[in-house]
């Protein structure tokens, strides 16, 4: 903080004469203060003042140039003091102390202290000097003491009183010349000394702005110090309010604690006894654990003695059910039997969609009686051998009555619809192994369109949907190659036909059907017949990728069309022939294998499969029909040939391009094996049927037994 400077004590200079002191003039500290109080708020800038006390300074500088013009003699009592200039009344003010000199030689040191500054006073003349006038004075002096009248003692003669008053008049010009020169020199060296003050005060009232500017810089930081410790104090309450509203929450919930607390000790007290009890029962079952540990070890030992023992039955009762299916086997090929298969697909979700439920939809049945009822009524009754499959259907008589009727069917198997593409391979995966010991091997899938005869023969994409094709095909490469350390060589090569219009096409071909003429060829060679086909591609195959991605390129090319009955119908028989050589280089023995594959079209009647107002499906309906009734025929022809026993009975083979080709595979020198594929829709109720009829015809029909084509080394 600046402060204020002190007020300052002017000197004033005592003349020679006793005469008193005239009323002191008020100090430049005083106006100067006074003028500051004011003037606190408009103050001028230094540099404008400083201008303006410079100005000043010239002004007294040019009057001490000036003769000075003094105040009449006589009495100076009421001389005025001298008045404060402009300069003085805008300057703020300063602390001077001034040390006063008095002229002549016997002047002393000032016994009063130092007073305010102001003008200093001219010399006061002594009551004693007689005023005399002179020169500089502008009227004569007035006599200080009181007249006197002159005597006659006293009265001076002319001359000499005029030489006298000369003397005194030449003595008191020359003291008052020596007065003014003194006083000249004192009035310049008081100017000197008032120009310094001047600056001094001049300097002051800068470092007073510049203290007064700091003070005002310092007092608007309070200010502001100020206002954030306000502010800081109200964020302290705020807090404060806060704090303690969480500490009356913080209370509270120690309250609410304390209680808790205490109804947790009550309960704590509570489960201690329960521990306790829990205990001494923990003691207890730990020693029934040991016991049962005990008696668990035991059990442990005897479970796995009795697990062994399952094992070693389950082993047993494959092996008999290996056993069984040879002989069983056996027993067939013995009797000479078309050995059939009848499989049962799953209902499929497009199934339960126009046109196969609209009636029923159209009737306003809910969802599940029309599941119910657009699914035919099959029957499983036979859950050991799983031989029998059982047929319910319902008709109007006559008389327009309800009759329900029940079939039964039974063949070498029947599966369910959830049997999968390996159970059903399971039961003819010895018939791969007989194609490589020699032995002809027919295997033909049979039913009406969309039963699932293409599924079943070349199956899905995955390895669990892989058809009887692929897997056959796999069995016949793993079991040559497992003769291979007995000295058998194998020699494989496969073709791919199809049967279109009772015109015969290469699959493997180049694709130009209808431009080459093939014809079926049944060669004699020794006591076996070998069926060949002409002009038709026979490639060698060495892997199994290579025969899956031959059947890729045949079915690419195979003869499909949409009907009523399936979206993507199979309009052609197709053939798929594995050819087998092999020769022992130990024994010089040689035998040839033959495995045909064959997945016939689906057989429909006309009305059912929409093909009467198309040619060209009229036209294929009626071959595969045909086809179709050529080898029912055959089959009838087969079957009465056994009862008779009469060699000479003709049997129909060149009726159809399909039986003339499988001649060989049904007039007894082959093993043969027909799946019966079968909807389980109700609206296909009467061609199952048909075909469970047929398939029936089939199996009890005798074709011979079949016979290895073994030749020696000669």
């Amino acid at each position: 903080m600046s402060r204020l400077p002190r007020r300052l004590q002017t000197t004033h200079y005592q003349s020679s004469s006793p005469e008193p002191i005239p009323p002191p003039i008020p100090s430049i500290t005083a106006v100067f203060s006074k003028g500051n109080d004011e003037n606190s708020e408009n103050l001028m800038p230094s540099r404008t003042m400083n201008k303006r006390k410079l100005d000043d300074q010239d002004l007294d500088a040019e009057a001490l140039d000036q003769p000075r013009k003094l105040p009449a003699l006589g009495s100076l009592n009421s001389t005025r003091p001298l008045a404060v200039s402009r300069t003085a009344l805008n300057e703020p003010t300063v602390t001077t102390t001034i040390v006063s000199t008095s002229v002549g030689p016997a002047s002393k040191p000032p016994s009063r202290p130092p007073s305010r500054l102001t003008r200093r006073d001219p010399p006061r003349l002594g009551a004693t000097t007689k005023p005399r006038s002179t020169r500089a004075t502008s009227a004569p002096p007035k006599p200080s003491g009181p007249p006197t009248r002159p005597t006659m003692s006293r009265i001076p003669s002319g001359p000499g009183v005029l030489a006298c008053d000369m003397d005194a008049e030449r003595a008191k010009s020359t003291k008052l010349a020596a007065d003014d020169r003194a006083l000249s020199r004192q009035l310049a060296s008081a100017k000197e000394l008032d120009l310094d003050k001047r600056r001094a005060l001049v300097d002051a009232a800068d470092e007073l702005e510049r203290m007064r500017m700091k003070h005002q810089r310092e007092i608007v930081d309070f200010e502001v110090e100020a206002a954030k410790r306000a502010r800081e104090a109200r964020e302290r309450e705020e807090e404060l309010k806060v704090v303690k509203q969480d500490l009356g929450t913080a209370r509270e919930t120690i309250a609410c604690l304390k209680s808790t607390v205490a109804q947790q000790s009550g309960v704590q007290a509570t489960l201690n006894a329960q521990v306790a009890a829990l205990q001494a029962e923990n003691s207890e079952l730990r020693a029934q654990l040991d016991d049962l540990s005990s008696a668990v070890s035991k059990g442990a030992l005897e479970y796995a003695d009795a697990q062994r023992k399952i094992e070693q039955l389950e082993n047993e009762a494959r092996e008999a059910e290996m056993v069984r299916r040879k002989l069983h086997n056996m027993v067939q090929e013995l009797k000479g039997n078309i050995r059939v298969f009848c499989r049962v697909r799953p209902v499929l979700p497009h199934d339960l969609v126009p046109p196969v439920v609209a009636g029923l939809r159209r009737l306003g049945s809910s969802a599940d009686d029309q599941e119910r009822s657009a699914v035919a009524d099959l029957a499983f009754p036979d859950k050991e051998d799983h031989r029998e499959i059982a047929v319910s259907s319902t008709s109007l008589n006559a008389m327009g009555q309800e009759r329900k009727e029940s079939y039964s069917f039974t063949f070498d198997r029947v599966f369910e619809p959830e049997a999968t593409q390996s159970d059903v391979y399971e039961e003819i995966s010895l018939l791969a192994q007989s194609c490589v010991d020699g032995y002809n091997v027919c295997i033909f899938a049979y039913g009406q369109t969309g039963s699932g005869k293409s599924f079943t023969m070349e199956g899905g994409s995955t390895e669990a949907t892989v058809g009887m094709i692929p897997r056959a095909v796999d069995d016949v490469f793993r079991a040559a190659e497992a003769l291979r350390n007995k000295g058998w060589e194998y020699k494989i090569e496969g073709q791919f036909l199809e049967i279109y219009n009772e015109t015969i096409n290469d699959l493997l071909g180049k694709g130009e059907f209808d431009k080459k003429k093939h014809e079926i060829k049944h060669e004699k060679q020794g006591g076996t017949v070998t069926t060949r086909v002409t002009d038709v591609n026979v490639l060698p195959l060495s892997t199994p990728r290579e025969v899956a991605s031959l059947l890729r390129l045949a079915n690419s090319r195979r003869t499909v069309a949409a009907t009523l009955m399936n979206e993507r119908s199979s309009r052609s028989h197709s053939v798929f022939t594995l050819r087998v050589s092999g020769y022992n280089a130990h024994t010089g023995t040689r035998c040839e294998g033959c495995l045909n594959l064959v997945d016939l079209a689906g057989s429909e009647r006309l009305n059912a499969s929409g093909a009467a107002g198309d040619k060209d499906r009229l036209r294929e309906t009626q071959n595969i029909n045909r086809s179709l009734s050529a080898l029912g025929d055959v089959i009838a022809a087969l079957g009465e040939k056994s009862v008779e026993k009469a060699s000479e009975k003709h049997v129909p083979y060149r009726n159809s391009k399909l039986t003339y080709l499988l001649q060989n595979s049904l007039s007894g020198n082959s093993k043969t094996l027909m799946i019966l594929n079968l909807s389980p829709l109700a609206a296909h109720l009467g061609e199952s049927l048909t075909s469970l009829r047929f398939a029936t015809k089939v199996n009890n029909t005798t074709i011979g037994t079949a016979r290895k084509q073994i030749r020696g080394s000669g």
